[in-house]
């Protein structure tokens, strides 16, 4: 009987012991973590830049040499264990509308970013504008003798309205604000909008003419032919790049005279190992020509020479879009 009044006694002293809040230890302590899930570092395999110029191709179509630094001389790409950022982190890139897109990943876009490129048009030429019915992106553009163009290179980023471009369309280094400036750098499939199997395969059958690709309607990307007719119109290749380059924004005085208001500005390029390179040195424009099927035809300005070169680049090399209109 003691026994049990004791044990009792000792089970009304731990109730008792409870209610007062025996136990000062804290349950609620929130750990706030960091993420690391930004920009990989990757050596593996950076594309050589050169200080021959861009003077490579495959089918030797070239018009001369530069001292700038641009893609290898393979026309599948060269490698090298020089570091290259990869592409894997979120890409920011710039619209019209409020909503949130997807790329590469969820991009955050805002109705003012198109503008930063307004700031290296030519004063002193007439443009006219369009809006993009698909993102409400506002784009200048200009008449040069018989074609009208974009006076700013693309910046449509909605893969999920256009498939073909997820994950293969860039911002110069990630960063929203190159993409307000530069417009989005684009692997030739993405600016096709055809499948990305046709990166390594003759896309022959499912290019047309013209060809949409990822233009607004109504526009189109360039061929080859059209290029031609854009350099004839400008004076011929020797000069195109001194009139076609923007007066502003090319690095060691290698700013252009921008008259006829095409404003081209050096996006630079993202190369298929996953480097971005050039920006300030070179703009390079894709067209809608195939050379084979692992090569396209670009266009390419070069920071210190007067001409505009043609080459054929690997198609996974992201480059800029300019739309002619149909």
């Amino acid at each position: 009987m003691k026994q049990r009044i004791a044990l009792f006694g000792i089970m009304a002293a731990a109730l008792i012991f409870a209610a007062c809040g025996g136990d000062s230890g804290n349950n609620g302590t929130e750990t706030d973590g960091t993420s690391s899930s930004s920009g990989e570092i990757s050596s593996s395999g950076g594309e050589v830049t050169s200080s021959s110029g861009d003077d490579f191709s495959s089918s030797g179509i070239s018009s001369g040499s530069s001292s700038s630094s641009d893609l290898s001389s393979s026309a599948n790409g060269s490698s090298s264990s020089a570091k290259t950022v990869s592409s894997s982190s979120s890409a920011v890139a710039s619209s019209s509308s409020a909503e949130t897109i997807s790329s590469s990943s969820s991009l955050a876009v805002s109705s003012s970013s198109a503008k930063a490129a307004w700031n290296y048009l030519n004063p002193n030429i007439t443009y006219g504008k369009i809006t993009d019915p698909r993102d409400g992106q506002v784009y200048k553009t200009v008449v040069i003798g018989t074609q009208t163009w974009m006076a700013e290179n693309l910046n449509y980023a909605d893969s999920i309205a256009m498939p073909n471009l997820k994950e293969i369309s860039w911002c110069y280094n990630n960063s929203m604000d190159s993409c307000a400036k530069y417009g989005r750098l684009y692997t030739w499939t993405a600016a096709m909008d055809i499948a990305r199997s046709y990166q390594s395969a003759t896309a022959a059958a499912v290019i047309s003419v013209p060809h949409q690709g990822v233009c607004p309607t109504g526009w189109h990307l360039p061929d080859t032919t059209e290029w031609n007719d854009l350099e004839a119109a400008v004076g011929g290749e020797s000069t195109a790049g001194t009139v076609l380059k923007s007066t502003g924004g090319w690095q060691d005085s290698g700013n252009g005279t921008d008259a006829y208001g095409f404003s081209a500005l050096p996006a630079g390029y993202r190369s298929h190992f996953g480097g971005f390179y050039n920006a300030g040195y070179g703009a390079y424009f894709w067209s809608a020509t195939e050379y084979d099927a692992g090569n396209a035809y670009r266009r390419y300005l070069n920071y210190d020479v007067a001409d505009m070169y043609t080459y054929n680049n690997d198609k996974y090399n992201a480059f800029s879009v300019r739309c002619v209109k149909d």
